[in-house]
């Protein structure tokens, strides 16, 4: 129990989480990895090495420290954090083993004098809190997938049907599942949870669905990524045929209903869940503006196929910027990075859109400030990080 002391001493240690709660994450994963091995699945390594999964911990425990009193402020923090832990199936057994590395790591890092035992108490019992909160919050998450038609608990084992190279570094990998039953429905946006033995070692990785959904098979489209242990292994090692074991699909970076006009933006392969937006879009009338931008025009994918829904539906209109073009490829309709200036020519008229971006950290940034500059409200801007979520300032 949380009591009236314990929330006092976690609102103290707030201004310590704000100067060194990077330092006390990487400490943290560091202890977690060489203490409980059979965790080490559960993460990508790659977000270690980039210090992005150490940034997101101490902006989450930073977060719940300053809502202590008000944890219902922390719902989109809470969502995210399910959402992701359901697709990589985290288990309740696996709770004491982070709280007893992050508590040790307060020790640490902070020392005696200022991990005092009421401190470690404290955050003991706050850690406590949130672990019960999000165990059942997962639960419930877990109860409806296996609940729903199509759906299951857990891992299912599903099998390569189709293989396609879609652009220089993304590759298509449609599945079926090897029990010929039903898949359950996912919404447009959302991800799947991927559990493959490479060299030996099992690794989860979640990867948008990039098609809407058909009750029969999922669609992922993977970028190979420069040192990256999955997506090497996918394009190089899975082929039609193989089997792959799937987690249900989970997130809330999903189409929602409305009549305003939709404006897709994506960077790279932050393409995929756009695809499937755009897909349930075009069942009505609504206005859509699909804007890409890619390096060059090698590795821009799905270009054919847009460009195909954009001749059967009048109300979509479609815009690719590249980086650099060359005289012997297919043209974008600019060239450079995406600037506020190119950007207005491309949305709607009206300004009161829903507007959903994706891409990589930087290009987000940079299109979440064009969107406010030219005046779409930032309560109709979504967005969703691939790896741990950062802050778009």
């Amino acid at each position: 129990m949380l009591s009236t002391e314990h929330k006092a001493i976690i609102t103290a240690t707030v201004p310590i989480l704000e100067q060194g709660g990077e330092a006390l994450t990487r400490h943290f994963y560091k202890s977690l990895f060489r203490d409980h091995p059979e965790v080490t699945p559960l993460f990508n390594q790659a977000n270690q090495t980039e210090g992005t999964q150490q940034r997101a911990l101490a902006n989450a425990v930073l977060m719940y420290a300053k809502n202590i009193e008000k944890l219902e402020n922390l719902g989109p923090l809470v969502n995210t954090i399910v959402n992701k832990h359901v697709s990589l199936q985290i288990q309740p057994e696996h709770y004491p083993i982070v709280g007893g590395a992050l508590l040790k790591a307060i020790r640490e890092v902070l020392g005696a004098d200022v991990a005092t035992d009421a401190v470690i108490e404290a955050w003991g019992a706050a850690y406590g809190q949130l672990a019960q909160i999000l165990i059942g919050a997962e639960e419930n998450a877990y109860q409806e997938n296996e609940q729903a038609e199509g759906g299951w608990r857990g891992g299912r084992q599903f099998e390569v049907t189709i293989k396609t190279e879609e652009s220089d570094e993304i590759t298509t990998f449609v599945l079926e599942p090897v029990d010929g039953g039903k898949v359950v429905a996912h919404k447009p946006g959302q991800y799947i949870g991927v559990n493959v033995n490479v060299n030996g070692n099992l690794q989860r990785r979640q990867y948008s669905l990039s098609a809407v959904a058909n009750g029969v098979s999922y669609r992922i489209s993977v970028k190979r990524e420069a040192g990256g242990l999955v997506s090497n292994f996918l394009h190089d090692h899975v082929h039609v045929g193989d089997t792959i074991e799937l987690f249900p699909p989970s997130g809330e970076f999903v189409l929602a209903d409305s009549d305003k006009p939709l404006v897709l933006i994506s960077g790279g392969v932050g393409i995929t869940p756009t695809l499937a937006m755009l897909t349930a879009a075009l069942t009505s009338n609504r206005p859509v503006h699909f804007i890409h931008a890619a390096r060059h025009a090698g590795v821009h994918a799905f270009r054919d196929h847009i460009d195909a829904l954009a001749a059967k539906h009048p109300q979509l209109q479609r815009f690719y910027c590249y980086e650099t073009a060359d005289e012997a490829s297919p043209q974008p309709h600019a060239t450079g990075y995406l600037n506020p200036q190119q950007l207005s020519k491309w949305l709607p008229v009206t300004r009161d859109v829903e507007a959903y971006f994706l891409g990589p950290t930087p290009f987000m940034k940079a299109i979440k400030s064009h969107l406010l500059e030219l005046g779409v409200p930032q309560s109709q801007t979504y967005y969703e990080f691939f790896g741990p979520a950062e802050a778009l300032a």
